[in-house]
């Protein structure tokens, strides 16, 4: 039987009738409407009487109506309960006047969501093996920061982000990631999709245009559009997003890992950007969601360490190289955006939660983040080449590998004609495939899929493909 205390239970009697009879009243009504469950542990007669300013004679005159017609249960030395088996009335089925929303609401509600795969199954996208996170660690930094917490990271945090984060983010970013920052310029988010909103918001007006790459983040494109942007999609080849040839406000680009395709922007189309930008004095969006998984031979340089003009506003997430649920993001900003963007920040929340930003601030001041991502690396490069390997044994002609160095999942092409009727019959056979047309902003759409294989074992991998491969084995056998 449930244990759980209930001295938030907080009752108004009036001060004509009968008391017993209003307080009856009032359990049964909560008991039957189900926001008292069964099994959950009442007041006790005293502490109830002293909370509603009456006598206990009252409240066990209820208590005994009560367990008299089955609602409560009394268990000498223990307490009074909620009956186990008491049914409950369904609630009111009165449904109200449908919600009257504005037009930004409407519109915001017609995006195509953005849906985080909550569970992990063979090839959801984009999640990484929190199996394999050093939880104990973790528990271990997480404890001994609470033990030495100032009180005043009790109390609301600093909208730009805790300065050991920021210092720790900086660092890290700087040694690793090839990213020319100070701690002044990190701004420690929630998510990178915040970050976007909130950059959307503050740089753009209704009717700028802003460049994306031709098959893009949703997210990214929700942000823009919600801030009344026009986009203009740029075509891709094996080095990236093409150069430029519009004036736009923004431009938003993956280059060390596209998304969804994955390719790597080469050096010189990265410097023709850069160029654009300088020449336009349009800003660029740099989002490096999973670039610290590259198993080429060396990583990429950042688009901002590039940047010679400071146009570059760099994104970057600890959902992929600690775990989906921290909701840890950062934005690199260049000297003269800072101060505006904490602004809006402490606008919109006010900040990110302090003790989270202070245990990551100890997991990588202590070691601990770079020897995971070693880890991770090492495991994510092996699984991909076990993937790749696989794949080459689909039926001939059926499915093309985009190029790619990196990431936590692969893109392939299905070269027969539609996805659609394929990735019903794959989820048929428990797996998730993510198309990429409905990633495309240009026409033709690109009929593929992406694979996310990070979380998932060697063993895992291959039940995973040989079922993919049935289905289109399948598809071919019907064509």
């Amino acid at each position: 039987m449930t244990q759980r205390s209930s001295i938030w239970l907080s009752l108004t009697l009036a001060e004509r009738g009968n008391r017993v009879t209003q307080l009856c009243r009032v359990l049964r009504g909560a008991i039957e409407k189900g926001q008292l469950v069964a099994g959950e542990r009442l007041p006790s007669s005293r502490q109830l009487a002293n909370d509603l300013g009456c006598s206990r004679v009252t409240v066990e005159a209820a208590y005994q109506q009560l367990t008299t017609q089955g609602y409560i249960t009394r268990l000498p030395g223990h307490g009074s309960f909620v009956a186990q088996h008491r049914l409950t009335i369904s609630s009111s089925t009165y449904q109200g006047l449908p919600p009257t929303l504005s037009q930004r609401g409407q519109q915001l509600l017609a995006q195509r969501q953005c849906l985080d795969p909550r569970n992990v199954e063979p090839f959801n996208a984009g999640v990484p093996d929190v199996q394999a996170f050093p939880i104990k660690q973790w528990a271990d930094i997480t404890r001994q920061v609470m033990e030495t917490l100032p009180p005043e990271h009790l109390l609301y945090g600093d909208p730009q982000g805790v300065a050991d984060c920021r210092r720790a983010i900086s660092h890290y970013l700087t040694l690793s990631r090839q990213v020319n920052c100070t701690p002044s310029q990190i701004i420690v988010m929630n998510s990178s999709q915040q970050a976007l909103q909130l950059l959307a918001h503050l740089l753009l007006e209704e009717g700028d245009t802003v460049l994306t790459e031709a098959l893009c983040y949703q997210g990214a494109v929700n942000a823009f559009r919600q801030a009344g942007a026009v986009l203009v999609p740029q075509s891709l080849d094996n080095e990236g997003a093409l150069p430029p040839t519009y004036n736009a406000k923004l431009a938003y680009l993956t280059p060390g890992h596209q998304y969804p395709l994955g390719m790597t922007m080469s050096e010189s189309r990265r410097q023709q950007w850069l160029d654009w930008a300088t020449q336009q004095h349009s800003w660029i969006i740099e989002d490096d969601y999973d670039g610290e998984f590259h198993y080429g031979n060396h990583s990429p340089t950042s688009l901002q360490r590039l940047d010679r003009t400071q146009k570059v506003i760099y994104l970057g997430t600890f959902s992929k190289t600690l775990f989906p649920g921290i909701r840890l993001a950062y934005m690199v900003v260049p000297p003269s955006l800072a101060p505006a963007i904490v602004k809006a920040r402490q606008l919109m929340d006010s900040h990110t939660a302090v003790l989270s930003q202070a245990v990551v601030a100890r997991f990588i001041s202590e070691g601990y983040f770079a020897s995971h991502l070693r880890l991770m690396k090492k495991l994510y490069a092996a699984r991909r080449h076990l993937l790749i390997e696989l794949l080459s044994q689909c039926p001939a002609n059926t499915v093309r590998l985009f190029p790619s160095e990196g990431g936590l999942q692969l893109a392939i092409e299905y070269l027969k004609g539609n996805t659609s009727a394929l990735t019903l019959a794959a989820g048929r056979q428990g797996l998730v495939l993510a198309e990429l047309a409905p990633l495309c902003l240009t026409s033709p759409p690109i009929n593929g899929w992406i694979l996310g294989f990070a979380a998932l074992t060697p063993q895992a991998i291959r039940h995973a493909v040989t079922r993919l491969n049935a289905v289109l084995q399948n598809a071919a056998s019907l064509n």
